[in-house]
């Protein structure tokens, strides 16, 4: 088995974005506070998550998360298809963000990542 990524993403919203370069954490986005916890992909799902869950949206931006700051606050969880998600059951704080930057797309329509 290998190795889980050390690496997530997170997109957010123009708004969101700047909550988290305002207060330096971000608490979640409504689905988050919902499930109870802030959903991310890796950078093989991040594509796939955009067009399922932001499709039409503008404005959006994409934050690499750094889970070996988050320790014990990452679950890595079965959703789409089976596939496992890094989950934070814990607020995001900027401190745990490596890059972020606007969500752009290269020719073939894959995300970008910071």
């Amino acid at each position: 088995m290998s190795a889980a990524p050390s690496v997530a993403f997170k997109v957010l919203t123009a708004e969101q974005m700047g909550e988290l370069q305002r207060d330096k954490v971000f608490l979640g986005a409504p689905i988050d506070l919902t499930d109870g916890y802030i959903h991310l992909s890796t950078a093989g799902q991040v594509t796939e998550t955009v067009d399922k869950h932001f499709a039409g949206q503008s404005g959006l931006h994409v934050a690499a998360v750094d889970l070996a700051v988050l320790g014990n606050a990452v679950k890595w969880e079965p959703s789409r298809g089976g596939q496992l998600f890094p989950h934070i059951y814990a607020p995001l704080p900027l401190n745990a963000v490596l890059a972020y930057g606007p969500l752009e797309r290269d020719a073939d329509g894959s995300v970008l990542l910071p």
